[in-house]
């Protein structure tokens, strides 16, 4: 199985200058988890929601500490100052299997899909993984429960 049968080709993606509350809309309205930052169709970089998650905050506000409430605070930020460099990435032909080993072995929950040119044609995250493993289990499951003696 090849990663272009998993991968989701509709892919969301912010570029390096925009700010990191156009990067908050995406993921919350869109619900997704990992956002490809991309120059000219090449990806540079990546934006999971952990990233914005502790780039927005909670932040304290001295002025309201008294009061003890705590507050959600969008900093004037770019994608740039919160975004992963040096992002791993596979091509739509790279094995499912490995491409799921890369994730494993470096802890990511997605990676771009990049054409031999490097530009960005899908993602595949642990989801599109997960997914199909489960169908092929249950598969799997059915066929010996045929096969079980009654």
């Amino acid at each position: 199985m090849r990663v272009k049968e998993l991968m989701t080709s509709k892919v969301f993606t912010v570029e390096q200058q925009d700010l990191i509350d156009r990067a908050f809309f995406l993921i919350h309205y869109e619900k997704i988890r990992h956002l490809p930052v991309v120059k000219k169709g090449k990806v540079i970089g990546i934006v999971s929601d952990r990233d914005l998650y502790k780039a927005l905050g909670p932040k304290n506000n001295s002025n309201v500490i008294e009061a003890g409430v705590t507050e959600l605070h969008v900093i004037p930020k770019v994608v740039r100052n919160i975004m992963r460099r040096g992002v791993l990435t596979v091509t739509p032909d790279t094995h499912a299997s490995e491409a799921a080993a890369i994730m494993a072995d470096n802890k990511v929950g997605a990676l771009p899909v990049v054409n031999k040119d490097n530009k960005l044609v899908g993602i595949l995250s642990s989801t599109d993984v997960l997914r199909v493993f489960s169908k092929i289990d249950k598969t799997n499951e059915n066929r010996d429960k045929k096969h079980e003696p009654q």
